[in-house]
């Protein structure tokens, strides 16, 4: 032949070659058949089994020898992936139901492999029969071994729905697949209930029959909307929780973890468990060990004498493979395509390839029967012309003669005519006769009922249901994995990592923060004043609001907790604050939004405007956020509040109002808000506060005069008025104000840094527009800046 050249470009001979490569690894390696339920190798290892005689009732053999059956004749792809997928099969760790009877070391749930297959032995289980069934009766179709010299099955006849009870990992090119594994009992009753309700809603299979996955190592699925997504869709992703108890023992209590999530190597979660305790992520673990036998896991966590368990093992589900995510994929092959599919779709595959394998199964056997009925009635007619038969074999000088003479005067087949020649004698006999002729009887009803099952699409059904109920009696067992529904159990927050208690923080006027437990606690250094409290719990949020309208956000457990005589710490060791900002309110956000009393935050600012926002618009996560939008302006303080409560509003140079909070809106976060003072030149807004009736507001100026004055005697006014007076003396420029009682103790700053205490009770009361009072002369003071009522400390 003359040699010819064709130039073929590089780009599209590269890509035919990939794609038949992809097309190779996708069909015949990596990915499962949605029928059995089988990748090849796992296929060709069974039906090799089969081949060899390895049933469940007989003696195993050596792994080598199947290994060497499954190389030789179907899959000669290397000794190690065939044996290593035959171990897969025989662990009970990785198999919900295992397909092949191992004897002697098949590796463990720690990672120990498997011992070589020459010490080794094996069978098939009775479950793995089930996928063989009737296979040598045509119901699947056989197609050539890798050269040509055997026939292999092209898909098991399995009477298991093995791709849900076994699920099927795999990775081919471009695309992989992760089916989890599920109870053959529920999967069973799915498929009954599909059958007899073809129309079948998902959220019904799920609510009654199948809920989600069983894995073989047990453990716990959070939540139920990664199974549903799965189940509709073909991906999604569920939570798998360990399942654990507490022991007490003596004073200390242990967390003992029985099961563990699929796939984890419980060797190296230990190991996991042990670095997080030797780098001091969690520091309430006393000692470790594994006390697992044959009986199951049982790994001891010894905690110590003040360990919150509940804690523990949050932080162990967060940062540790007692709870890790579980990927679902529903990808198999499908009429030779890869095809994700949800789960009533894997379900009517399989329901159809029964229906098919049945048919197949019936056609066999009627014409099996149909066979043995022609010949039977050959035999019956030889019976009834008994001289006539004897007489054409006496006069007959060949068999071939005998034949054609016996088809001729009886007129039967040469089948029939090749039956009666090669009858015995005895079946001549009376007895022998009736059970002929019990045969043919018997024959007749075996060839109705599989042409009934061939024509009638309910028999079929009813033959179908009886089969799949039948498997359900021998194999199911109970669910080992529970389903907790709960979605929000799922993540692991920080919350669920900090232990819940009651938490008082304080601030002082020198910017130092505490937190402790109680109020009787309560301390500050030499020379400093607490100016704010607040309460709740180590899980609530702490908001600081500076002047220039930010608010900076702290999570109570972070702050380090102090007892006794310690004075806390310098808040600039938590927060970041610019330079040009101050503090000017703490407050704190209950985690437990119903425990909120006020729903509002009020904010006031120097050039007079009041602004309302509900309180739920400052839950964050981020560090700081604008609390309030501000134009050349700054914040002079914010309360907590609800909207009907009175409000008072004070300026420096001695105006006060009181006014209804129903008398403007609650707006968004970032927003200017209303007028709630009209200012006169060049005076400003220094204190705000809600109205209460049985307070004083103290007010003292920047060279050392003060007065109080019961709040009742400040009528309310329309918002945006001037107010009223609160001293006579139109020259005086307030240093400060605050509202307080009876008993109460005001500090008093001045610009050099000295600081002073007086008691409400020394201040000269008076009304409205009335003198105030030299309170600081013999202290010498400067200017007067700042002005704070104590918190005490008793």
């Amino acid at each position: 032949m003359k040699e010819e050249i064709y130039p073929i470009a590089i780009e599209d001979k590269m890509k035919d070659a990939y794609l038949n490569y992809s097309l190779s690894v996708i069909i015949g390696r990596a990915l499962p058949d949605v029928r059995d339920g089988l990748k090849p190798v796992h296929r060709r290892i069974l039906f090799a089994a089969r081949e060899l005689g390895l049933f469940h009732s007989k003696a195993h053999k050596k792994s080598a020898r199947l290994v060497g059956e499954v190389l030789g004749k179907f899959h000669p792809h290397g000794d190690s992936a065939v044996y290593d997928a035959m171990v897969r099969m025989a662990q009970d760790f990785n198999q919900r139901y295992q397909l092949i009877d191992g004897q002697g070391n098949f590796g463990s749930i720690d990672g120990d492999s498997a011992a070589a297959m020459r010490y080794t032995e094996t069978k098939l289980t009775e479950i793995a029969e089930a996928l063989l069934a009737n296979i040598d009766q045509k119901t699947v179709n056989f197609v050539d071994n890798f050269d040509g010299s055997l026939q292999e099955p092209e898909v098991l006849p399995s009477k298991i729905p093995n791709l849900l009870v076994n699920g099927s990992s795999g990775i081919a090119v471009g695309m992989s697949t992760s089916i989890p594994p599920h109870n053959l009992g529920e999967v069973i009753d799915a498929l009954v209930h599909l059958l007899d309700y073809p129309n079948a809603r998902l959220e019904t299979i799920i609510k009654n029959h199948l809920p989600g996955p069983d894995f073989p190592t047990g453990a716990s699925i959070i939540g139920n909307d990664g199974i549903k997504a799965a189940y509709q869709s073909g991906k999604g992703k569920i939570t798998l929780r360990a399942k654990s108890k507490i022991e007490k023992k003596k004073r200390h209590k242990n967390l003992i973890i029985t099961e563990i999530p699929y796939q984890v190597n419980k060797s190296k979660l230990i190991e996991e468990i042990a670095e997080l305790v030797n780098k001091g992520k969690i520091s309430s673990v006393s000692d470790l060990r594994d006390e697992s036998d044959k009986k199951g896991i049982r790994i001891v966590i010894e905690l110590k004498a003040n360990a919150d368990p509940e804690l523990t093992l949050n932080r162990l589900y967060k940062y540790t493979n007692l709870q890790n995510n579980f990927r679902i994929n529903l990808l198999a092959i499908n009429d030779k395509k890869p095809v994700v599919m949800g789960l009533l779709e894997i379900l009517n595959h399989f329901l159809d390839f029964r229906k098919e394998i049945i048919k197949n199964h019936s056609k066999y056997n009627l014409t099996k029967a149909e066979n043995r009925y022609h010949i039977l009635e050959g035999l019956k007619k030889a019976i009834d012309q008994l001289d006539i038969v004897i007489d054409v074999i006496r006069n007959s000088e060949a068999k071939k003669e005998a034949k054609a003479k016996l088809v001729k005067k009886l007129k039967i087949s040469e089948r029939q005519a090749q039956s009666i020649l090669e009858m015995q004698l005895q079946r001549l006999v009376g007895m022998e006769f009736e059970k002929l002729e019990a045969e043919k009887k018997d024959l007749a009803q075996k060839i109705k009922y599989y042409k009934n099952i061939l024509n009638n699409e309910e028999e079929l059904k009813s033959v179908l249901r009886a089969e799949l109920k039948e498997i359900k009696k021998k194999f199911s067992d109970p669910r080992r994995t529970d389903i907790i529904a709960d979605d929000s159990k799922a993540e692991i927050t920080k919350n669920d990592l900090i232990k819940e208690k009651k938490a008082i923080i304080s601030l002082s006027y020198r910017g130092i923060i505490k937190r402790n437990d109680e109020y009787k606690n309560l301390r500050t250094a030499k020379n400093d004043y607490l100016i704010s409290t607040v309460g709740g719990s180590s899980l609530d949020q702490l908001l600081f609001f500076s002047n220039q309208g930010e608010v900076y956000n702290l999570q109570v457990h972070n702050i380090e907790e102090h007892h006794g005589l310690a004075t806390g710490e310098n808040l600039s060791k938590y927060l970041q604050i610019p330079i040009n900002e101050s503090i000017i309110d703490l407050n704190i956000l209950s985690k437990n939004k119903a425990k909120t009393k006020n729903k509002y935050y009020t904010f006031v600012t120097e050039n007079g405007l009041i602004k309302r926002t509900e309180v739920d618009e400052y839950r964050t996560n981020y560090s700081h956020i604008r609390a309030i939008k501000l134009d050349e302006d700054q914040l002079v303080n914010v309360e907590k509040t609800d909207e009907a409560s009175d409000l008072i509003v004070i300026s420096k140079k001695g105006y006060l109002i009181r006014f209804k909070g129903s008398s403007f809106s609650t707006t968004g976060r970032n927003t200017l808000g209303s007028r709630a003072i009209n200012l006169i030149k060049n005076d400003k807004v220094l204190y705000f506060s809600t109205f209460e009736n049985n307070s004083f507001i103290i007010s003292i100026s920047e060279n050392g005069r003060a007065n109080k004055i019961k709040l009742s005697e400040f009528e309310t006014q329309k918002r945006n008025g001037k107010g009223n007076r609160i001293f006579s003396n139109k020259s005086y420029k307030l240093a400060g104000a605050v509202k307080a009682k009876a008993g109460d103790k005001i500090l008093i700053a001045a610009k050099n840094g000295e600081i002073y205490e007086i008691e409400v009770d020394q201040i000269p009361e008076t009304s409205p527009a009335g003198n105030m009072y030299q309170i600081t002369k013999e202290l010498d003071f400067e200017k007067i800046t700042t002005v704070k009522k104590i918190i005490a400390t008793n």
